[in-house]
């Protein structure tokens, strides 16, 4: 019996084209974790290189990620429930687009939670803190004088969730972070092209008060960060982009 066996698998492999008996046998390629499809997509979207509105094409995504649609269709899910991507029915999903309304809204709430936010900071922070901050602070100034408007819309944002995470809230920075990913779509959408997400040395500034312990002077000047990148954004405009994934993942 095991004789037949052996002569089956033999004529099964001199029926096989040459070419494919001397090929290596390849083995399946793993699939991209689930944290890793989230972070490459939201980094995308929150770094302007996908713009609001734009659908999220699965097949494409997979074949620009190296990931199964099943993977994808988590990573979306979860990007939906952040309210940074819209999953419509019998149409797909779609990088999120903040109405004007909305947007206003959102730089409302965010004065209402991130002055007493930094002012708390000031008060209690220690002197790791405050290193993070400093290197922070310098990473964003070499990104200004680079020009990598890439790397400074991430860090932007990122000095404010530090913020957050110094106040040591969980459910702060949870809440924090939604509200600054959407604040990235929205300044996508509707500011300038050449403007980065925040200006000068607004975050230098408060920083500055930071490190004096000058807990009430950090509030005003968050409170002020907030107004100009607020004013400065275009609210009857709206900016687009041509969407390539391969591009945006390159």
């Amino acid at each position: 019996m095991v004789a037949v066996r052996h002569g089956a698998r033999s004529m099964n492999r001199r029926a096989e084209p040459e070419a494919l008996r001397r090929a290596p046998r390849r083995r399946p390629a793993r699939d991209a974790s689930l944290e890793t499809i989230y972070d490459r997509i939201f980094s995308a979207i929150v770094e302007h290189r996908i713009a609001p509105g734009a659908q999220l094409v699965e097949e494409k995504l997979c074949a620009a990620l190296g990931a199964s649609r099943a993977r994808i269709r988590q990573a979306l899910a979860r990007l939906a429930h952040e309210g940074v991507v819209t999953l419509q029915p019998n149409r797909g999903a779609f990088v999120a687009e903040p109405t004007i309304e909305q947007t206003r809204d959102l730089f409302e709430l965010r004065r209402m939670i991130e002055p007493p936010l930094v002012q708390q900071v000031a008060k209690s922070i220690d002197r790791a803190g405050l290193m993070r901050l400093r290197a922070h602070g310098n990473a964003e100034a070499a990104a200004r004088r680079a020009d990598d408007r890439r790397a400074l819309v991430r860090l932007s944002g990122e000095f404010h969730l530090l913020l957050a995470e110094l106040h040591g809230n969980a459910l702060l920075l949870k809440t924090l972070r939604e509200l600054e990913s959407i604040t990235s779509i929205a300044i996508h959408l509707y500011d300038a092209p050449a403007m980065p997400a925040c200006r000068g040395d607004d975050h230098a500034a408060i920083l500055a008060a930071i490190e004096a312990r000058d807990a009430a002077k950090a509030a005003r000047l968050m409170l002020h960060h907030l107004n100009e990148v607020e004013s400065c954004l275009r609210l009857e405009m709206r900016q687009t982009a041509p969407l390539d994934l391969h591009e945006a993942f390159a």
